[in-house]
């Protein structure tokens, strides 16, 4: 295992996945300038991983953008240039060739939501304290609100966007906000259950995948268009990868694949 970074964000390398950590506790992992900053550059680093798991350093996840150093920009350019640096680092996690996992080990507030519906999967602490505050002081929030808007139904989103009331990780469990809802003592150890479990899959496969996930249903929304990126993303896997054909192979000589019979995760 290697450290990567002793700053506000810390990259580890767990053979099979990244572990990237927020590192600011006494800030509830806010992400300030300099700390997105250092996100960015994190997620630059782990191109090579298939799996990145993203968590927070002490009780928090992440509780959003630095909203000091937010009101200090008010009403200036470098507000907007926060604004679009933010948004980068979002859209980056969306569009990273690794599966992002979510450990949500305490708060999630404002952008800490956002950065759970962003990654591709979630398990979620009992204990975590999920929620939007920004109703609280007059604001839509403007990225954690649209991310809750397309990955939640609609009086979930609402729900959370309207009263500004927390949800422990038992009810984003319940509302599909996050695949699994473990006691905190049990989340490192079933994270990284989950994040070996996935990385023993082909790369190419699961970033084909990853984007087959991300069109369907957002931009195609009807039975022929998502049979006919069913068949553009095997075409582009066999184009980068021989694990399909060999994935085959095994199959018809009575072999097995990888996580064929595995029960893990089977409470599911």
């Amino acid at each position: 295992m290697e450290n990567e970074n002793t700053g506000l964000i810390l990259v580890e390398d767990h053979g099979a996945y990244a572990l990237i950590r927020m590192n600011r506790p006494d800030k509830r992992n806010a992400l300030n300038r300099a700390a997105r900053r250092e996100m960015a550059a994190a997620l630059a680093s782990v191109h090579h991983h298939k799996v990145a798991v993203l968590t927070g350093v002490g009780t928090s996840f992440c509780a959003g953008v630095d909203l000091k150093e937010a009101s200090a920009e008010a009403g200036t350019s470098a507000a907007e240039a926060s604004a679009q640096e933010w948004m980068g680092v979002l859209l980056s996690i969306r569009r990273h060739p690794a599966i992002f996992i979510a450990a949500v080990n305490g708060f999630a507030l404002g952008g800490g939501s956002t950065l759970i519906n962003l990654c591709d999967l979630a398990i979620a602490a009992d204990e975590a304290e999920i929620g939007m505050p920004e109703i609280g002081f007059a604001t839509y929030p403007g990225m954690a609100g649209p991310a809750a808007q397309i990955m939640l139904p609609p009086k979930r989103a609402a729900w959370m966007i309207l009263t500004g009331r927390r949800i422990d990780g038992r009810t984003a469990e319940r509302w599909n906000m996050v695949n699994q809802s473990v006691p905190l003592a049990d989340l490192a150890r079933e994270t990284d259950i989950l994040a070996r479990h996935v990385a023993q899959f082909d790369s190419a496969a699961l970033s084909e995948c990853k984007a087959a996930l991300d069109m369907i249903p957002s931009r195609i929304s009807d039975f022929a268009g998502g049979f006919d990126l069913g068949r553009r993303i095997n075409s582009a896997i066999t184009t980068k990868s021989t694990a399909q054909a060999e994935g085959l192979s095994r199959f018809a000589s009575g072999e097995a694949n990888p996580g064929q019979g595995s029960d893990e995760g089977s409470r599911l």
